[in-house]
């Protein structure tokens, strides 16, 4: 039975900073004793997540700020509540939450970060006017607000529920929500972090702005600064636990396909947007690779821990013989054990002799490992 699909991409891009570290430079990765650039698992999930989200029109928000946007909603037109009292709901919202509620901050921000459908927020507001008469009685006097800062006016299971339900990127990739009993949701896709083939290192980039009203007189820069970037071709690894996700669906088999259809679309097409404005580094894997297995996923990170060498100028070829070359050596060793099926989708025409059947598309590619995944029989 399949019980997970594995995806390996190797994507060449241009001269970028996809993911910042703490100073603004390209995050960064030694690996091989040799230097390479690095993009985090959580800069690309986020992409992913926006995507399949803007795909399905269903919206998922992790945010501080619940108990304030709950208090907005109540204030806006459809409510028409005074400030006052929606404030006073929003805080009762984070008071019922839990077992024993969830600690305020200023401004009306959670201790901890929820991760809830964006239609939860006006489920909330709707609760909160079903038991305004209670919240207005509570908040009527300084003596019962007082009191009803330590007590939950709203019912707690209906709260609990709200913030505990999901939305198709919660059900991929899961949800860390202690506070919350039964509101940790375990996700049903793992991503690696993305790092380059080949020894890289950040460039520094001097640029300046013109201050278009300065005198004639005067011809320096209005604005002066220094910025990282880099280039590279990246390796990245993703992999799909079937036995979760139909878990987290309640063995939906179609849903199930949908959301693994959207995620594979996401993932072969989505790029961080860290400065892209200015420099638009659009590009599309070089190379996509599946493989639909009844045992543990397997990585090929390793086929780059010794350093990719350019050949005619360029690292993508050469990473792409040495992914094929890499796929041979796990073959053997395994004797094809685990693997169901395999293929792939190149952005040339050179054979790739180890990595399966080869797709003229990314959409024959995904077809290829669905068919295979979902005509198994259930993972159990």
């Amino acid at each position: 039975m399949a019980l997970y699909i594995d995806l390996h991409v190797l994507q060449s891009v241009p001269f970028s900073n996809l993911n910042r570290d703490d100073l603004g430079s390209p995050k960064t990765v030694r690996y091989g004793s040799t230097d390479r650039v690095r993009v985090s698992s959580q800069s690309w999930k986020r992409e992913i997540r926006h995507e399949v989200e803007e795909r399905l029109g269903e919206y998922a928000r992790r945010t501080r700020l619940v108990p304030a946007k709950v208090a907005e909603t109540l204030v806006a037109s459809d409510h028409g509540w005074p400030e006052d009292l929606a404030k006073f709901a929003g805080e009762q919202v984070a008071r019922s939450a839990g077992k024993d509620g969830l600690k305020t901050e200023e401004g009306g921000k959670t201790s901890v970060l929820l991760y809830l459908p964006q239609r939860g927020i006006e489920e909330l507001a709707v609760l909160c006017a079903e038991h305004r008469p209670e919240l207005e009685a509570a908040l009527g006097t300084k003596a019962k607000a007082a009191k009803a800062k330590d007590a939950a006016l709203l019912p707690r299971d209906r709260v609990n529920n709200i913030l505990k339900s999901r939305t198709a990127t919660i059900d991929l990739f899961g949800r860390m929500l202690a506070e919350l009993p039964g509101g940790k949701v375990d996700g049903a896709v793992q991503v690696a972090h993305a790092f380059t083939t080949h020894g890289s290192d950040p460039q520094r980039d001097f640029f300046t702005a013109v201050d278009d009203w300065l005198p004639a007189v005067e011809t320096g820069s209005g604005h002066m600064q220094t910025g990282e970037f880099a280039t590279g071709n990246f390796y990245r690894f993703a992999t799909v636990n079937l036995t979760d996700l139909l878990k987290n669906l309640g063995q939906d088999r179609t849903r199930a396909r949908e959301l693994v259809e959207l995620f594979i679309d996401a993932y072969l097409m989505s790029i961080p947007q860290a400065k892209k404005n200015s420099t638009a580094a659009h590009t599309l894997p070089d190379l996509a690779y599946f493989a639909v297995r009844d045992r543990r996923p397997v990585s090929f990170a390793a086929a780059f821990e010794q350093p990719v060498r350019a050949s005619a100028g360029g690292f993508a070829e050469p990473a792409r013989r040495d992914l094929d070359t890499y796929a041979a050596a796990v073959q053997r060793l395994t004797g094809g054990r685990g693997r169901l099926a395999h293929g792939h989708a190149c952005i040339d025409d050179k054979p790739l002799e180890n990595l399966g059947t080869r797709h003229s598309s990314f959409a024959d590619f995904t077809d290829a490992a669905l068919d295979t995944a979902f005509t198994q029989p259930d993972p159990e």
